[in-house]
């Protein structure tokens, strides 16, 4: 009985096309760090507005992404994002979903920056309080950490300035007890668990002296503030929040969407500064929330929407992909395709991104594997 199918691991060749490989991606969902936008200039310049402002001035500033299903809202909010995370001046962080409400945003944002950076954070706040309180000058997270570690700089001299200072910043003491253990090889576990909200026992906070739990989401919206206001304090300009697929809060109970849209408000009441949200949202949630949900939707003031792919869209698209792959200079950037037959995917896909690359991917393997020079339009429509 022979084999129903072969494995294999040998590379599909494209040399061709002058290609070293597909460029497409076979399950076309955004990168972490695209590096590819082909976006349009009305969003472009928008998110640039939105962001530039904030950079500049401090103030708060917030803007809401629309588009369809596939029309590139999380590419768009994930580009943005990379190009924010060179920047030392601000942090940032990425919520997938909003989930069940605020307290899950507040999680999924602490937990995208991570135990290291909130840890980095807790020694640049040391560093600064020692450079006020003792001889040194560290500067820097490292720096400080090393001066701990070497004796020169003793924690029990420059912890409880800190955690006096940073409460007063914050107005919140467990916070900053928090934020102050996350040094302590001892507790820095149970301080990360309390400060993702994700929840600890009793006896962990008692060991911190931390008397509250995180666990709702009006102490979200206080946490969240907290740790604007330390990074502000730091010297930062300010936090970006991107929050994707928030048409997801369609789905829960009318009370918790208005529970969920409320705390993002106050949120933003509370933070007239150092404060930019981004969402992606499917445009018809947002006319609900806009109709519905005066209150929240007139803090944000801003939208713009995604449309589907034109034509010159889509060859730029296509070219940028094709040159992530090119093994030299070729006369036509989308060779192999053709004009006619990417007005053909564009008309099939409707313009629609998603499918557009996901089009692309399967039609250029099958002219692979056919051996074809060029993808013609009969080509497409056999292959699709």
């Amino acid at each position: 009985m022979s084999n129903a199918f072969t494995i294999s691991d040998e590379q599909q060749d494209y040399s061709q096309y002058d290609l070293n490989a597909n460029p497409f991606p076979y399950s076309p969902v955004p990168d972490e760090n695209p590096d590819i936008y082909c976006g349009q200039q009305h969003v472009s310049d928008k998110i640039s507005s939105t962001v530039s402002s904030m950079l500049a001035t401090g103030k708060s500033k917030h803007l809401v992404v629309t588009g369809k299903y596939g029309n590139g809202k999380s590419h768009t909010l994930k580009y943005t994002r990379s190009l924010l995370r060179d920047r030392e001046e601000v942090v940032v962080g990425y919520v997938a979903q909003p989930g069940e409400g605020f307290l899950d945003i507040y999680h999924e944002f602490v937990y995208d920056l991570g135990f290291n950076r909130i840890q980095e954070l807790a020694y640049e706040y040391l560093a600064s309080v020692a450079r006020d309180i003792t001889d040194t000058n560290p500067i820097g997270a490292s720096s400080i950490e090393s001066l701990i570690d070497e004796g020169d700089v003793l924690l029990s001299d420059i912890v409880p300035e800190a955690i006096r200072r940073l409460s007063d910043v914050t107005k919140f003491a467990d916070f900053a007890r928090a934020v102050v253990h996350m040094v302590y090889e001892d507790t820095n576990l149970y301080a990360w668990q309390w400060l993702t909200a994700e929840g600890i026992r009793y006896e962990q906070r008692k060991e911190m002296e931390i008397h509250s739990a995180l666990d709702d989401d009006t102490m979200g919206v206080r946490a969240f503030t907290a740790f604007k206001n330390m990074l502000l304090d730091l010297g930062y300009t300010g936090v970006f929040v991107f929050v994707d697929e928030f048409e997801s809060i369609a789905r829960l109970t009318p009370k918790n969407e208005q529970a969920t849209l409320n705390s993002i408000r106050h949120l933003m009441d509370q933070n007239s500064s150092g404060l930019c949200i981004l969402f992606g949202c499917a445009p018809e949630v947002w006319q609900d929330v806009m109709s519905e949900y005066h209150a929240f939707s007139e803090r944000i003031g801003e939208e713009v929407s995604l449309r589907p792919l034109t034509s010159e869209h889509l060859y730029e698209l296509v070219e940028n992909y094709l040159d992530k792959e090119r093994s030299s200079t070729v006369e036509s950037r989308i060779r192999p395709f053709t004009e006619e037959s990417l007005d053909l995917i564009l008309q099939r896909s409707q313009g629609n991104v998603r499918q557009v690359l996901a089009l692309c991917s399967r039609i250029l393997d099958d002219a692979a594997n056919e051996n074809r020079q060029e993808i013609t339009v009969g080509f497409v429509e056999e292959t699709i």
